[in-house]
């Protein structure tokens, strides 16, 4: 009976290892193919820190064409990074949006968060924000309005080609 039991449960454990490398292999292609994409549109977004393929993906989606948006002001509230008071009597702050594209805000959040792990500029600006008081949920806010800030205007200029 034990014998069944566990060949069983190795069994099953084999054929979800199996499922496992087959899926990690159709998202790598899956990731590749974007990276084509957005290398034949857009390759200078791939040179930006922190944007990989799905990332720069999903912001050129959202960003879809010139003029979509009128101003860096109106991406950041597309994407849900624009500043929104809350300030109550003598405390002046801001909370994050909830509202704008989720994807474009997860986006950012995803840079965000490549930016303060490997980004010696990101960690110095972190600390600076953190010894004046801000919370870490406050650095990151500011942190993702100044990504949609820097996106706008790199999405904004035509970008160079090279022959």
């Amino acid at each position: 009976c034990a014998d069944v039991e566990v060949f069983t449960v190795l069994s099953t454990l084999r054929a979800l290892a199996r499922r496992i490398q087959a899926l990690e292999t159709e998202a790598a292609d899956h990731e590749r193919a974007m990276r084509t994409i957005v290398r034949s549109w857009r390759p200078d977004l791939l040179d930006l820190t922190g944007v990989g393929a799905i990332v720069a993906a999903i912001v050129l989606t959202a960003w879809s064409h010139p003029s979509r948006c009128r101003s860096e002001a109106a991406f950041a509230m597309l994407a849900g990074a624009a500043p929104i008071p809350a300030s109550s009597g003598k405390t002046v702050r801001y909370r994050l949006n909830r509202s704008g594209n989720r994807q474009l805000n997860r986006a950012l959040h995803t840079i965000v968060l490549s930016r303060l792990r490997h980004d010696p500029d990101t960690r110095t600006y972190a600390d600076r924000r953190r010894a004046q008081g801000k919370t870490d949920r406050e650095i990151k806010r500011c942190l993702k309005r100044y990504i949609a800030r820097q996106l706008y205007r790199q999405l904004e200029q035509q970008p160079t080609t090279t022959t």
